[in-house]
């Protein structure tokens, strides 16, 4: 059965930093376009983080591009997000996913986890 499960969130203080982890299980990595989104209450998903089934480059969303990386470890089915100098606008559930395409990773992905939550607060 295809899984994936997130783990990491939490408190975190502006300016601070903070690495969320996912563990999938059922299907290979490889074979599909996987990344990162997240959900704010009230607002529709926004992708964080994308890697291509085409050319296994990583895409960044703008509002976080040069402060999120991803890293991808194939051969354990995990992924992993690293997050720092997180931001009032930051705070959201993120979700690990799988698609058949970046622009469908939000829209339709083919799996994807329960999320986790970050908040960012003093």
């Amino acid at each position: 059965q295809e899984q994936m499960v997130e783990s990491g969130g939490g408190l975190v203080q502006p300016g601070g930093s903070r690495r969320l982890s996912c563990a999938g299980s059922g299907f290979r990595f490889d074979d599909y376009a996987i990344g990162w989104f997240r959900q704010a209450q009230g607002k529709t998903r926004e992708a964080v983080v994308c890697i291509s089934s085409d050319d296994r480059l990583a895409y960044y969303g703008d509002a976080v591009k040069d402060r999120f990386s991803i890293w991808v470890d194939a051969a354990k089915n995990s992924l992993g997000l690293h997050m720092k100098d997180l931001k009032a606008d930051d705070p959201a559930v993120y979700s690990c996913a799988a698609a058949q395409s970046c622009p469908l990773l939000t829209s339709e992905p083919t799996f994807w986890g329960q999320g986790t939550q970050v908040t960012v607060s003093t």
